[in-house]
């Protein structure tokens, strides 16, 4: 079990220092920098790279929300998920202060919105609550499905990592404009508490949104696509 969390915090902690530093550090730098094509293929390749490292010791989750979704499609120990859920906000965590000691080392660094999420004033576009609550869902249902599908035993072997990081970047290109994308708890909650724009009283729709849409792909997939 040890090991398992291990990965799982080691994973979480580069999906957040990957894909938030790309935001933070290089999404405006020098003067386009990346853009959000960049974050969201760097938040991509965060998931295609540590799956394939460490998910074959923990199944590489790196999400409260993948793990929920997975206990409800019958792949993952309900027993495991408030562990896999610390080891994930605790990795998470880490590298929002990793890269708020990095991008502080600048002379004229403000955190800013620190690459957080939110609606209203605090989302990139100036999207509604309503709007930004049903994208999350939405979005984080369809990542399930990928996943459950891409995981499962008939599925081409070798390629749900690829597939799972290329889903992420599809998501991520869709809803940065609306809620800089979250799917992912562990992930909003890591920065948000570096954020200058109170994001943290905007988070709960970050756990709320993506473990429902956990839940309803999990749903989806288990009751209309799952075949043995």
């Amino acid at each position: 079990m040890f090991k398992k969390l291990s990965a799982e915090a080691v994973g979480t902690f580069t999906l957040v220092f990957g894909g938030c530093g790309s935001a933070v550090l290089a999404a405006g730098f020098p003067d386009l920098g990346i853009g959000f094509l960049g974050v969201a293929l760097a938040f991509g390749l965060t998931v295609v790279t540590m799956a394939y490292a460490v998910g074959h010791i923990s199944g590489g989750h790196f999400n409260p929300a993948v793990s929920l979704g997975m206990a409800i499609g019958g792949r993952f120990s309900w027993s495991e998920l408030v562990p896999y859920w610390i080891a994930q906000l605790a990795g998470g965590f880490v590298a929002a202060v990793v890269l708020y000691v990095i991008a502080s080392g600048k002379a004229d660094f403000t955190a800013g919105g620190f690459a957080s999420n939110g609606y209203g004033a605090n989302s990139p576009g100036g999207y509604g609550l309503f709007a930004c609550l049903l994208i999350e869902i939405v979005l984080t249902a369809i990542f399930l499905i990928v996943i459950l599908g891409t995981t499962h035993k008939n599925a081409p072997s070798g390629f749900a990592p690829l597939a799972i990081g290329l889903a992420l970047t599809l998501i991520h290109l869709v809803s940065i404009p609306v809620t800089n994308t979250s799917v992912n708890p562990a992930r909003s909650t890591a920065v948000a508490f570096f954020a200058e724009t109170g994001a943290l009283g905007q988070l709960w729709l970050f756990w709320v949104a993506p473990l429902a849409g956990a839940a309803l792909g999990a749903v989806i997939w288990t009751g209309l696509l799952h075949r043995d």
